[in-house]
């Protein structure tokens, strides 16, 4: 449950929200997104009520969800096809760029999930979100079930598609480390509250020599202070 919560987001930064299971992380993300309506309070977008600015917006959700008859590229047409908009021509167009940006090869577009890998699911399903080039994505935990080395590509992908779309990014996870790489906020959240909303210090663009550096490791020690300080 949400309790006097408040929270900014400016166009093109990634934000992410960082808490223990059961403080309101997911479910601020299900209430921007206008899947679980707000008792009370509003939810804008440049101004406009979300209920309005829906097809800004678009959810990648911690499992794939690929539907298991369909092959890559049908899976990631799909938002097309649920909405019945563009020609042909610019859909098949829009399909390719989408799977380019997260890696896909020609020849796997046309494998179905059985024959993906945990992370091949999780390109695809963000491929999904992409395809109908939203200006907000929403994220929940993405990469929780998938090892390190895998999550620490996928968050590089991510950097790639803000540094190339400016796309504004609200971010759910529990990895500490996640978080201060990809983001320029994090909220920490606590009872349905953020209890501390804490700026990263780190520029842009970031590599992976960061997450080695001694600077990155003290910060580390910082926020996951500021986490033991809200759950006391």
């Amino acid at each position: 449950m949400l309790d006097g919560l408040n929270l900014e987001v400016p166009q093109g930064q990634i934000i992410s929200l960082l808490g223990p299971s059961g403080c309101g992380k997911s479910t601020l993300l299900r209430v921007v997104a206008g899947l679980t309506p707000a008792k009370h309070g509003t939810v804008s977008i440049h101004g406009e009520d979300v209920s309005q600015a829906r097809s800004r917006l678009a959810f990648v959700f911690q499992e794939a969800a690929l539907l298991p008859w369909r092959t890559v590229w049908q899976n990631v047409r799909l938002p097309f096809e649920i909405r019945n908009q563009k020609s042909r021509k610019t859909i098949e167009s829009a399909l390719k760029h989408c799977l380019e940006i997260v890696g896909f090869q020609p020849n796997d577009w046309h494998k179905k999930p059985s024959q993906l890998s945990g992370g091949m699911k999780m390109r695809a399903s963000i491929a999904r979100a992409l395809i109908t080039d939203p200006e907000i994505l929403l994220l929940d935990e993405p990469f929780a079930a998938l090892d390190d080395m895998l999550r620490s590509r996928l968050n590089d992908l991510l950097l790639r598609i803000v540094a190339e779309s400016q796309r504004t990014m609200l971010f759910v996870t529990h990895n500490i480390g996640e978080a201060v790489y990809l983001s320029q906020s994090i909220a920490i959240m606590s009872r349905g509250r953020i209890a501390e909303l804490v700026e990263v210090p780190f520029t842009y663009p970031r590599s992976s020599e960061l997450r080695s550096a001694p600077e990155f490791a003290a910060f580390y020690g910082r926020v996951s202070e500021a986490l033991y300080r809200s759950e006391r």
